[in-house]
C-alpha cells in the first residue's frame, strides 16, 4: 500500500507542477501578446525593479548589514540614479529591440547602459555625500548585468524553445542560413509550428537551432508520423535545380505537400521575404539549371536602339518586354491587339522603369499584325531597328476550330509584319516559332512552319533586314499550359485530366526562353533557324503524378483505390501529337552559345512561295476550307493531319447543307 500511496502522491505533485507550468506559460503568452507600447512599459517596470534590487543587493553583500535599508541618503541616491539609467537605456535603443531577435547590438546597449549607470551612481554618491564603499559600484554593475541581460536571455530562450507554440506542425528541410532565417520568421506566426529540421549535412545532425533539433533525412518519414505533419518547407533557395529535384524526388513518395521559400535573388533585392512561402516551382521538378545569359548577346540588338515587340501582352511577348527593358533600349514599342493585355504590360513596364531608374520611352500601340499599313506606319514613325515578332495564335485545338483566322494571323500576319519591316528599313527581325512547326499534325504547327518559310524566302531577297527565327517547345506558365490547369484541378480535388498516357513535351521557363530568343537573334546572319536546347522531354502523366504527390495527396488508381485524386485520360485533342520534335532533319550545327543550335533545312524561293501565298490568300477570303487544306498539304511543310477539317464554321455549314438536302418541297 505504501508503494501505491507514494506513486499517487508523486503523480499528484507532478500534475500540480504541470498545471503551474501551464499557468506560467499562459501568463507569459499574455505578456507577449500585448501591444508594443505596453510591452515597453512592462520592460521599464522590470528594469526599474532589477536596478533597485542590484543596488541594495550590492550594499547588503558589501556591508552585510540589513540596517542600510533604512538609510535615507541611500534611497535618495537610487531615486536619482534610476530615472537617469532608464532614460539612457531608452536612448541606446534597448526598448526598441524585439526580444525574440535580440542580438549583439542589444547586449552592447546593456553593457554601455550599465557602465554609464554605474558612473552615475559614483557621481551622485559623491555629491550626495552618501559614504558608499568604493567596491559597491562594481558589485552593482555585476548584479545589473546579470539581472537585466540575464532576464532577457532567459525570456528569449523560452520564446525560442517555443513556449506554447501553436499552428500546424511543419518540417524545415535545410538547416543552413535560409532555414534559420525561415525559423525566425515563423516563430511569431501562429500558422506554422516548425518542430524539426532536416538536413543532408551530417555535421549538423543532432544539433539544436533555437530549440529545434536537426535530423537526418533518413528519418523524415518517422518525423512526419510523429506529429502528423502534412507540409515540408524547403529552405534551399540557392541550391541548384538538380539538387532540388533530387530532394523532391526523395520526398515525392511521402505524399506530403512541399512548400518553398522564394529564390535567393528575390530575397536579396527585397522583393520577397523568408515568410513568403509558396508552392514548389515546377521547373524544380525538371531538374535543369538555366545557363547564365551572355550580356553581350542580350544587349547587341537592344541597347540604345528602338525595339518593337508584336504580341507584347502575351505570355512570351510580355516576358520579352521585361528582358528588353533591362537592356536599356532607347524606345520600346508595345504592339498588341488586346486592349487589356496592352494596358497591363504598359503599366507594369512603366512601374519597373521608374523603380530601376531607366530612361526608356515605352510606347503602347494598339493594332493587328494583319493590317500591314498600320504596322509599317508604326515602324516608320518611331524608327524601329529591332522587331521581335511574338504575335500568334498558338492554342492547337482553338486554331483547329478557327482555321481561317489561324492562317490569317500566323502566316499572313508574319508576312505583313516582315514586309513592313523591309519597307521601314528595320535592321533585325526575330520570329518566335515553336517545336510544333516540325512535321506538324495540326494547323497551328503548319502555319508556324509556313511563317518560317516566309522569312527564309524573304531573307534570300536583296533587302537590308536580317531575318531569323527561334524554335522552342512549351514554356512553363504560359497561357494554355498544362501546369496552371493541373494546379487548378488539384486545388478543386481532381480529377487531373491528361490527354494520353504516353504524351510527352519539352518544357522551359518563360524567362529562360525569352533570354535565349534575344541571344539567338543577336547571332543571326539571315534566314537562320535557331533551335533551343530544351533538355529531356517530360512525360505529362508523370508530371501530373508528381504535382499531385507534392501537393500532399495520393494518386487514386486501380492499385490505390483509397487515393485522393485520380488521373483521367481524355484522349488526344484535334491536331495533337504524342511527341514533339525540334528538328525536321538531322542537319544541325552548334553556335557560340551552348543552348542554341542552328538547323539547316530546306526552303522555298520567294518567287515560288509567293504563288502559294496568293492561292492561300484567295482561299481564306472565300472561306474555302477544302482549298486551304489542299494548299497546306501541298506546301513542303511536312503537314500530316491526324483529323479531318475541324473548323467549327465549316462543320456547321456542312450540317446545314445536309439538312437542306433532306427537305422535300411539294410546291411546284
Amino acid at each position: 500500500m505504501t508503494g501505491y500511496t507514494s506513486f499517487y502522491v508523486d503523480k499528484i505533485f507532478y500534475d500540480l507542477n504541470v498545471i503551474n507550468l501551464e499557468r506560467e506559460m499562459d501568463f507569459l503568452q499574455r505578456i507577449f501578446s500585448l501591444p508594443r507600447p505596453q510591452k515597453r512599459l512592462v520592460s521599464l517596470f522590470v528594469d526599474s525593479f532589477f536596478l533597485v534590487c542590484a543596488f541594495w543587493a550590492a550594499l547588503l553583500v558589501r556591508l552585510d548589514d540589513i540596517s542600510v535599508l533604512s538609510n535615507a541618503t541611500f534611497w535618495l541616491v537610487i531615486s536619482i540614479v534610476l530615472p537617469i539609467s532608464l532614460v539612457l537605456f531608452a536612448k541606446l535603443g534597448l526598448y526598441r529591440a524585439v526580444l525574440r531577435y535580440m542580438g549583439l547590438q542589444a547586449l552592447v546597449a546593456i553593457v554601455i547602459g550599465v557602465a554609464v549607470s554605474t558612473i552615475t551612481l559614483v557621481l551622485v554618491s559623491f555629491y550626495a555625500e552618501a559614504n558608499i564603499p568604493r567596491t559597491v559600484p562594481l558589485i552593482y554593475a555585476a548584479f545589473s548585468l546579470v539581472f537585466i541581460g540575464g532576464s532577457r536571455t532567459i525570456v528569449r530562450s523560452i520564446v525560442g524553445s517555443g513556449m506554447k507554440r501553436t499552428g500546424e506542425p511543419v518540417i524545415i528541410y535545410g538547416a543552413g542560413v535560409s532555414g534559420r532565417q525561415l525559423l525566425t520568421s515563423l516563430v511569431q506566426s501562429h500558422e506554422y509550428h516548425p518542430f524539426a529540421f532536416v538536413d543532408d549535412d551530417v555535421c549538423l545532425h543532432g544539433t539544436v537551432i533555437q530549440g529545434v533539433h536537426v535530423h537526418s533525412p533518413s528519418i523524415i518519414r518517422k518525423l512526419i508520423k510523429q506529429k502528423s505533419v502534412t507540409k515540408v518547407l524547403l529552405a534551399m533557395p540557392s541550391a541548384t535545380r538538380a539538387k532540388r529535384q533530387a530532394i523532391l524526388t526523395r520526398l515525392e513518395p511521402l505524399a506530403i505537400q512541399i512548400l518553398t521559400i522564394p529564390a535567393m535573388a528575390d530575397l536579396v533585392n527585397g522583393t520577397k521575404l523568408y515568410s513568403d512561402i509558396k508552392e514548389v516551382e515546377i521547373d524544380d521538378l525538371l531538374g535543369r539549371d538555366a545557363v547564365n545569359p551572355r550580356e553581350d548577346l542580350l544587349s547587341a540588338n537592344i541597347k540604345d536602339k528602338v525595339v518593337m515587340v508584336t504580341g507584347a501582352g502575351g505570355s512570351i511577348g510580355s516576358e520579352l518586354c521585361r528582358q528588353i527593358l533591362k537592356q536599356s533600349p532607347k524606345k520600346l514599342v508595345l504592339f498588341e491587339l488586346s486592349e487589356f493585355a496592352l494596358y497591363a504590360i504598359d503599366r507594369e513596364l512603366n512601374a519597373t522603369a521608374k523603380e530601376l531608374g531607366l530612361n526608356v520611352r515605352i510606347l503602347p500601340i494598339m493594332g493587328s499584325v494583319q493590317r500591314e499599313n498600320r504596322v509599317q506606319a508604326v515602324m516608320e514613325s518611331f524608327g524601329v531597328q529591332t522587331v521581335y515578332h511574338a504575335a500568334a495564335y498558338k492554342h492547337v485545338p482553338l486554331v483547329e476550330h478557327n482555321v481561317v483566322e489561324g492562317v490569317r494571323n500566323n502566316v499572313f500576319g508574319t508576312l505583313y509584319t516582315a514586309r513592313a519591316a523591309i519597307a521601314a528599313k528595320v535592321e533585325t527581325f526575330v520570329l518566335v516559332s515553336t517545336d510544333k512547326a516540325v512535321r506538324p499534325t495540326n494547323v497551328m504547327g503548319t502555319t508556324k512552319r509556313m511563317a518560317e518559310l516566309v522569312l527564309q524566302a524573304l531573307s534570300r531577297e536583296n533587302n537590308k533586314t536580317r531575318f531569323c527565327m527561334v524554335r522552342f517547345g512549351n514554356v512553363l506558365g504560359s497561357s494554355g499550359s498544362v501546369v496552371p490547369l493541373f494546379r487548378t484541378q488539384i486545388a478543386n480535388g481532381g480529377p487531373v485530366t491528361v490527354t494520353h498516357p504516353e504524351i510527352t513535351r519539352f518544357f522551359m521557363t518563360i524567362p529562360e526562353a525569352s533570354q535565349l530568343v534575344i541571344q539567338a537573334g543577336a547571332m543571326g546572319k539571315g534566314g537562320d533557324v535557331f533551335v533551343l536546347d530544351m533538355g529531356k522531354s517530360v512525360k505529362i502523366v508523370d508530371l501530373a503524378k508528381k504535382m499531385i504527390r507534392l501537393s500532399g495527396y495520393e494518386v487514386r488508381s486501380e492499385k490505390n483505390p483509397e487515393g485522393d485524386i485520380a488521373i483521367e485520360f481524355s484522349g488526344l485533342r484535334p491536331g495533337e501529337k504524342l511527341y514533339e520534335e525540334l528538328l525536321i532533319g538531322d542537319d544541325v550545327t552548334g553556335t557560340e552559345h551552348e543552348r542554341i543550335m542552328t538547323a539547316n533545312e530546306l526552303y522555298l524561293t520567294w518567287a515560288d512561295y509567293s504563288v502559294i501565298l496568293d492561292r492561300l490568300d484567295l482561299a481564306c477570303h472565300q472561306f474555302n476550307h477544302e482549298a486551304i487544306r489542299d494548299i497546306l498539304l501541298k506546301t513542303p511543310t511536312g503537314f500530316a493531319p491526324t483529323d479531318g477539317i475541324c473548323d467549327l464554321v465549316y462543320q456547321q455549314k456542312a450540317k446545314n447543307f445536309d439538312a437542306s438536302k433532306k427537305v422535300i418541297n411539294f410546291v411546284s
